[in-house]
């Protein structure tokens, strides 16, 4: 016997076995009813064992080929099953993205469902963490870090993200309350939130601003831009954080960018992928998406007209004092 069995062959016998008939299987095959026989005879002598009793015009299956028939009727049962689940519920590609958490949370995910509804072949796995991967090993497809770029293994593109802005943020009740906030001298009178991964910190920021006395080593620190994010939203003081990251929270008015957009622009995430493996359809269509998204606006949308919208109801942000850009020092932002 040998072991290598034509498909085309197992064909025929199901079509003649399921209809008793080697003329009704070639109609159904499209082709003569010699070819079906010849295919029969050609499964026959490989496996050694007749199928068909040929009595006259008609075919009667041996108690060999009933058994066979059953058998190939279910394997092509399951066959037409998988073929119309593949089709309904499985996607032909997984994504998978590493990234720094505060992206992942206050960016990416926001975005996905844009993305699956662009490219619904496409199903996203999102791996968030500080960890350094070896994007060698193939683990994940795409690695989106922050901070400083290590030496880059051969075979590694890393392409730079636009950079973000960082400017102090806090909620409208803060800025516009007590002691509002229209100078920068002003937040001696609240408490700084420190982003301690963040690539510009207060004691950078504040350096263009030497004549102000503010004492930037109190106030409550995150290791996470997310967690600094959130501790500002519910007013426990000013953070010092990215507009790109704190785009949700803006236009929801949940903050504020008190001393107005401008502010240090770092360069502070890249985009990491496997040049051998960058042309391949979902990690193009993932990078290509990304950037586009990145670029078609402002790091916050409808930014410029929410700030005249909190100049209207508080503190005027042309009342600030200075403004400058800083040096940013190393890190790793969750």
């Amino acid at each position: 016997m040998q072991h290598r069995i034509f498909l085309k062959a197992i064909q025929a016998f199901e079509a003649a076995a399921r209809l008793s008939s080697f003329a009704l299987a070639a109609e159904e095959l499209f082709v003569t009813p010699s070819a079906v026989s010849h295919q029969i005879k050609l499964l026959e002598e490989q496996i050694g064992v007749r199928l068909f009793h040929r009595v006259h015009r008609s075919v009667v299956l041996t108690d060999a080929g009933r058994r066979y028939a059953e058998e190939v009727a279910a394997a092509f049962a399951r066959i037409e099953t998988a073929t119309r689940n593949v089709g309904r519920t499985e996607k032909s590609d997984i994504l998978t993205v590493h990234s720094a958490p505060s992206i992942a949370a206050q960016w990416l995910m926001p975005r996905l469902a844009r993305f699956s509804a662009l490219y619904p072949d496409i199903d996203v796995s999102v791996h968030a963490s500080t960890t350094l991967l070896d994007l060698t090993d193939e683990r994940v497809d795409v690695d989106i870090r922050y901070g400083t770029v290590p030496l880059q293994p051969a075979g590694v593109l890393a392409l730079p993200l636009p950079p973000e802005t960082i400017v102090p943020l806090c909620s409208p009740r803060l800025a516009n309350g007590a002691h509002p906030i229209r100078t920068v001298d002003d937040l001696r009178y609240h408490t700084l939130i420190h982003s301690e991964v963040c690539l510009v910190r207060w004691r950078d920021w504040l350096r263009d601003y030497a004549k102000v006395k503010l004492d930037a080593t109190r106030g409550p620190r995150f290791d996470r831009s997310f967690m600094a994010i959130g501790a500002a939203v519910d007013g426990l003081g000013v953070c010092l954080e990215s507009l790109l990251l704190a785009e949700r929270e803006l236009e929801g008015r949940k903050l504020v960018a008190p001393l107005g957009l401008e502010g240090p622009k770092v360069s502070g995430y890249t985009f990491s992928v496997l040049k051998s493996r960058a042309d391949l359809p979902k990690i193009k269509n993932f990078q290509d998406w990304l950037f586009a998204e990145l670029s078609s606006g402002s790091e916050w949308r409808g930014g410029r007209e929410g700030q005249q919208r909190a100049a209207n109801e508080g503190p005027s942000a042309s009342n600030r004092s200075g403004s400058g850009s800083s040096e940013p020092a190393g890190g790793n932002q969750g």
